[in-house]
């Protein structure tokens, strides 16, 4: 058990400004070292958290007192960080999404599992009031069909609408999606998806798709699909649960379940947790298991999206490579 957690921030824009905070009112937390390519925000952060402030993270993880590492960068930018923190012990909070390409991912998870240390990506979602009482729900049942959706704008960030540099939206942003899906539906064994861009078509230099659909095959024999936009139309987020006779809608509030009665259904909200909460709390027991994203799962979930933008590209379907 250790009596004070002392945390790296590699990256310190405004996804690990929010991390930090957060790892900044925790009792026992202390972040002793900010990293970011550009000196003036690892100084501000350093300077605000009584941290040491790098430019350069192998310096840091060379030089700063750590128990765990927070990896808060772009896409294109995981890979080596990750895998010279787990090389010198250091337990790892990576954001999503955790790579760009399957092999790489799977180069960081090697290095994690031969550590021995713990993991955790910021699939915070999964610490939502209503999450586990659906999964629970569903665990059992007859699950025929899921259908999803997340409609949103376009984000300014020009790294974001550039394919090579952050996967696109899919891979990107409704990760979050994905990742519930499968947190809740189980393993997706094959995709198939169709994208188009109808509207950025104008924006200089974007490479991205602004529509992307995708076709799920389960593990368990179950379909679904997956719609995400980044056109600015209306639309939201949502899910739909096709059982036997029944049909599970979630949108962020209490789930609905038509007919109403058709199954006995339990699920009042649980109090969210911190995702950091948690993680700080595992490094500091060494007791990981209240972590619910992993650096292998969320690799799982990559997977999915990598081979949703193969299928695209090459226009067939796809199967996983965890689909083993």
């Amino acid at each position: 058990m250790l009596d004070q957690v002392k945390v790296g921030f590699i990256g310190a824009g405004g996804n690990a400004s929010g991390h930090m905070q957060r790892v900044a009112e925790i009792e026992g937390a202390r972040i002793t070292a900010v990293c970011d390519l550009v000196p003036e925000k690892a100084e501000a952060a350093a300077a605000k958290y009584g941290a040491t402030a790098y430019t350069d993270y192998r310096r840091l993880l060379d030089e700063a007192d750590l128990n765990a590492v927070y990896v808060s960068v772009p896409p294109f930018a995981h890979y080596d960080a990750e895998i010279l923190a787990a090389e010198r012990g250091l337990h790892l909070f990576v954001e999503k999404p955790v790579a760009l390409t399957l092999e790489k991912g799977l180069e960081i998870w090697d290095a994690i599992a031969r550590a021995g240390v713990l993991s955790c990506v910021g699939y915070q979602l999964r610490y939502s009031p209503y999450v586990d009482p659906i999964r629970e729900f569903l665990a059992g049942k007859n699950l025929l069909m899921v259908s999803a959706r997340r409609w949103g704008s376009l984000v300014s960030t020009p790294w974001w609408q550039k394919m090579e540099l952050s996967g696109g939206q899919l891979v990107e942003q409704a990760t979050h999606e994905m990742d519930l899906i499968r947190y809740w539906a189980g393993e997706v064994r094959a995709v198939y998806a169709t994208y188009a861009r109808k509207v950025h078509g104008n924006v200089p230099g974007i490479t991205i798709p602004d529509l992307q659909a995708v076709q799920l095959e389960f593990a368990s024999g179950a379909i679904g699909q997956f719609v995400t936009s980044c056109t600015g139309c209306p639309g939201g987020r949502g899910f739909e649960f096709f059982l036997e006779g029944m049909k599970l809608t979630y949108d962020g509030n209490a789930p609905v379940l038509t007919p109403a009665g058709a199954a006995p259904l339990d699920v009042e909200p649980r109090e969210a947790e911190s995702i950091d909460r948690v993680f700080i709390e595992a490094v500091k027991t060494g007791d990981g298991s209240r972590i619910k994203s992993t650096y292998l799962d969320a690799l799982k979930t990559l997977d999915v999206t990598l081979a949703a933008n193969l299928s695209a590209k090459e226009r067939r379907p796809v199967e996983t490579y965890f689909s083993w």
